[in-house]
């Protein structure tokens, strides 16, 4: 089970919030029924997407993983 504050990587593409599979974001809220809302933010600290998310559409962050950018379109 993923907390609150948890940096959380994306396990499938949501092309309608522009996030693909691989993104990183942090859990801003657990769900008491399941699920959780994570935020996504660009690297200069804007938010791009706050989503609410079932479990099985996110993973925790593995040891000896690396962090990759990409360009968005935000707004």
């Amino acid at each position: 089970m993923m907390r609150e504050f948890d940096s959380v990587v994306l396990s499938c593409d949501l092309p309608e919030h522009g996030l693909e599979h691989g993104d990183v974001g942090t859990v801003v809220l657990v769900h008491p029924g399941g699920g959780y809302e994570v935020e996504f933010m660009v690297l200069d600290g804007e938010t791009l997407a706050v989503v609410s998310l079932r479990e099985d559409q996110l993973r925790p962050i593995g040891r000896r993983e690396i962090a990759h950018a990409r360009p968005v379109q935000v707004g």
